[in-house]
């Protein structure tokens, strides 16, 4: 692979996502911006059981991708990388984001515009086929899964509250 700008992250994704998942994690989103001496590989994850990341959780899937990636060696040219979780106004990358956070409100783009509006923001109802379901303006939207080109959730008191609350975590006594 060349050291240009161009890095297949769907290709990283494939080298590191089993180790990830076996330790306990999900991958939410694999970027690598810049180039030359600032070029960054940007993972963002989180817990599989959806407890909040912690510094240490960064930590550890830091070793585990470097390690990783030391092997696969799929990007030729030096980088940086950075380990981090979504945080509470995360963005929304897989259909399973969609379907997680409905009836939370999200922002969402589109690679096309759908009449005459590239931009939304309504309250997540799902998916349906293969367009994601969104409540705005008094109507129910839908948006065409694969004509997003960014989409997260806004930070409102709600979503705030959701990820305070406890998880269910099953009594083993």
């Amino acid at each position: 692979m060349s050291g240009g700008r161009h890095i297949d992250t769907a290709t990283i994704e494939t080298v590191i996502a089993p180790s990830v998942a076996a330790a306990g994690y999900r991958i939410v989103r694999i970027a690598f911006t810049g180039g030359g001496r600032r070029a960054t590989l940007q993972v963002m994850a989180e817990r599989e059981d959806e407890r909040p990341m912690t510094v240490d959780d960064c930590a550890t899937l830091s070793h585990t991708i470097s390690a990783l990636l030391d092997v696969a060696d799929p990007i030729a040219a030096s980088y940086l990388l950075e380990v981090s979780s979504p945080g509470v106004d995360r963005p929304l990358v897989k259909r399973r984001d969609f379907e997680r956070f409905a009836g939370h409100e999200a922002k969402l783009e589109l690679r096309a515009p759908i009449d005459g509006r590239k931009r939304f923001r309504g309250r997540l109802a799902g998916i349906a086929g293969d367009a994601i379901a969104l409540e705005t303006e008094g109507a129910v939207l839908h948006l065409p899964l694969g004509n997003v080109t960014r989409a997260k959730l806004v930070l409102t008191e709600e979503l705030i509250a959701a990820g305070r609350r406890p998880r269910d975590i099953p009594d083993n006594t």
